[in-house]
């Protein structure tokens, strides 16, 4: 598709970045037509308490009815079914991957992360489904950054999300995994409440974040992917245009396909060659001191992690009533 025959914005992001669904709602990817779609704790358990979708959750319990399993590890072996079955379902509608969310409760646990992606995937394939449509999700903890660094080598590809720092990023890349998620929307919220500046466009402090990361992996030719997330705005999305991937909630989808106009790339290869960053190395003690430095990444990436493990909890919640 051309510019001159791309009618709306959402048209002409889709010539420069992949477009990603930030959702659990099958309905919205359907009409959006993304490649890929993501899913996180809370949009799982939003999506599972409406009506339409009760049935994949009802099926999960269902399934699991003559389980030898009791207590905790019944209620996590259905919340994995109901990953499962969600994830299956965004298959069928997208033509490439879907990210599927290890239990934040496991951001510091390396090898309880390493143990319950294996798990994911394994269920995956025993639908029939190729790990090469998978991303495994875990927070950029340094501990989730190490789990990724081991899955990858056994080719499973991991989404490091609550990514909120340069530190964060580095170490990512220099692990080696497929995909990292910055949270552009609530760098912005940060900044907003500290400084009370309403910032706008490339002036915008989570722009400015996934713009340096971008430059930094493409001048130094890492092969992690740059998925800006968490928009609160068409303005965040429009600055990023370029990126390898954005993921968009439907909201913000449908705003960008009711905008006309032209939209400029803004992310390149040769700005970021041009670039005047330096290329540094991140052991766990320089990962942590450069991490802690970073108020806001600090206090971001902690709220994440109590949020979807508050999620998951209520999750854990709704099928103890079902069962």
């Amino acid at each position: 598709m051309s510019s001159a025959t791309a009618s709306n914005h959402l048209d002409q992001l889709k010539q420069y970045t992949t477009v990603v669904a930030d959702t659990g709602d099958f309905a919205s990817i359907e009409e959006y037509k993304p490649q890929d779609a993501t899913t996180n704790p809370s949009l799982i358990l939003q999506a599972a308490a409406k009506p339409e979708y009760k049935h994949l959750v009802e099926q999960a319990v269902n399934e699991h009815a003559s389980s030898e399993l009791t207590g905790a590890a019944l209620i996590e072996s259905i919340i994995d079914r109901i990953l499962i079955l969600f994830g299956s379902e965004i298959l069928k509608i997208v033509p490439g991957r879907v990210s599927t969310e290890v239990d934040a409760r496991l951001s510091f646990d390396t090898e309880g992360t390493v143990t319950k992606a294996r798990h994911l995937i394994a269920l995956y394939e025993a639908e029939g489904i190729s790990r090469d449509r998978i991303l495994i999700k875990m927070a950029s903890t340094w501990e989730g950054i190490r789990a990724a660094e081991q899955l990858e080598k056994d080719g499973i590809h991991c989404n490091l999300t609550l990514l909120f720092s340069f530190a964060q990023a580095v170490a990512c890349a220099e692990a080696g995994v497929q995909l990292i998620s910055p949270f552009v929307g609530r760098i912005y919220d940060w900044y907003k409440k500290d400084t009370g500046i309403d910032y706008q466009g490339a002036d915008d402090p989570g722009v400015l974040s996934v713009q340096k990361i971008y430059n930094y992996y493409k001048k130094f030719g890492y092969r992690t992917e740059v998925m800006g997330a968490s928009f609160r705005n068409c303005g965040q999305i429009t600055e990023l245009a370029g990126s390898d991937l954005l993921t968009i909630s439907p909201g913000l989808l449908e705003e960008l396909q009711n905008t006309p106009g032209e939209l400029t790339q803004k992310l390149t290869d040769e700005n970021a060659q041009a670039s005047d960053l330096e290329k540094i190395h991140l052991d766990e003690k320089d990962f942590r001191f450069m991490f802690n430095e970073d108020a806001m990444a600090t206090e971001k990436t902690a709220e994440g992690i109590r949020n979807f493990s508050a999620d998951i909890v209520k999750l854990e919640d709704l099928i103890k009533s079902l069962i």
